[in-house]
């Protein structure tokens, strides 16, 4: 089958690699959708990713498709079944599962390849976190599914509600889920971001303001955005260590910053302890996702809240993905690309 591969550093390559053959407990699945993400532009550029691949190894984790081979032992799923995987599946044996801290498992199982014609899924996975779709459901829509996942594992641990005045810092795709979950939920919503087709996504996912950082970058100084009380909740989806700094600025007394976007491995960041103390802040960092808020995402695209036509903006095929992920590590402001196998 034809899959890219993930070889070092902006190396990947479209391959004609062996299908492999099936475990017990896995299943095939045949893609019919694989979608970019972020985290897989950071993993073409650094050329690994210390916790769920290291090179030469298939590509890519956000994907739906169709069940092609079941393997010993799995009940329950036959070929022909419409369904989406999660990219990952917590052990519910050590110390983190047994604390319902399922992102934090010790033995996190990760699943790479959506990139390809087909994708093997651990037994693991099979268990934990494969979810059949509804016959209506679009394969691009479900393939949202698990960087939609953890947005709500992210808005849970904000304790976001209706009323809050809300900042979300960054309007990939990422932040613009959250903004539209976040003013779904009944938060009102400022937004700060760049390019204008993403500044206009976010007014038309429910941003009440919208601000371009391009065009004010000292916007965090400025007292007329956040108002004298500042935001009741700030999160930052950016994943630099300055807008980290950045958000404890604009947060009320009282108030909670979750720096959800991940900075670059070693660096780090400088507070002001007294603004931190006296002010009571609340400061997390949210990771990931679990079987629970992975099963809370696919219901939010099934009953239609999140749809990939808000966040799917372009489309490629399988041939063409290392010239399109050399495009985003130069600048290319697309939110999510389709990737076609069949192409």
């Amino acid at each position: 089958m034809r899959a890219a591969v993930l070889h070092g550093r902006e190396d990947v390559r479209i391959q004609e690699v062996p299908e492999p053959g099936l475990q017990h407990g896995e299943v095939r699945i045949a893609i019919r959708a694989a979608l970019t993400c972020g985290t897989d532009l950071k993993v073409f550029r650094r050329g690994y990713h210390a916790k769920m691949i290291v090179p030469p190894a298939v590509f890519g984790h956000e994907f739906a498709g169709v069940i092609s081979e079941l393997g010993p032992g799995v009940e329950g799923w036959k070929p022909g079944d419409r369904v989406v995987a999660a990219n990952s599946a917590p052990c519910s044996r050590c110390f983190h599962c047994e604390c319902a801290q399922e992102h934090l498992c010790d033995d996190l199982l990760f699943l790479n390849g959506a990139y390809a014609e087909s994708i093997v899924v651990p037994a693991r996975i099979v268990e934990r976190n494969l979810l059949p779709l509804q016959p209506g459901t679009d394969f691009t829509d479900a393939a949202l599914t698990e960087p939609l996942a953890c947005v709500v594992q992210g808005l849970e641990e904000s304790r976001v509600i209706s009323g809050q005045r809300l900042l979300i810092i960054g309007c990939g795709p990422i932040g613009l889920m959250f903004v539209r979950l976040a003013a779904h939920a009944g938060a009102h919503v400022t937004a700060v971001g760049r390019g204008k087709g993403r500044l206009d996504a976010a007014r038309r996912l429910g941003a009440a303001e919208v601000v371009n950082a391009t065009a004010h970058p000292d916007w965090f100084k400025d007292t007329s955005l956040r108002g004298a009380r500042g935001f009741d909740v700030v999160i930052e989806a950016v994943g630099k260590p300055e807008v980290w700094e950045q958000a404890v600025q604009v947060v009320r007394k009282g108030g909670l910053v979750n720096f959800f976007g991940g900075c670059p491995a070693g660096t780090s960041i400088t507070l002001d302890t007294g603004l931190v103390h006296y002010s009571n802040l609340t400061l997390l960092a949210s990771f990931h996702h679990t079987p629970r808020s992975i099963r809370r995402a696919l219901r939010w695209i099934e009953d239609g809240v999140i749809r990939a036509a808000d966040f799917v903006d372009g489309r490629t095929s399988l041939t063409a993905l290392p010239d399109l992920l050399r495009s985003m590590a130069g600048g290319n402001r697309a939110v999510k690309t389709f990737v076609s196998v069949e192409e």
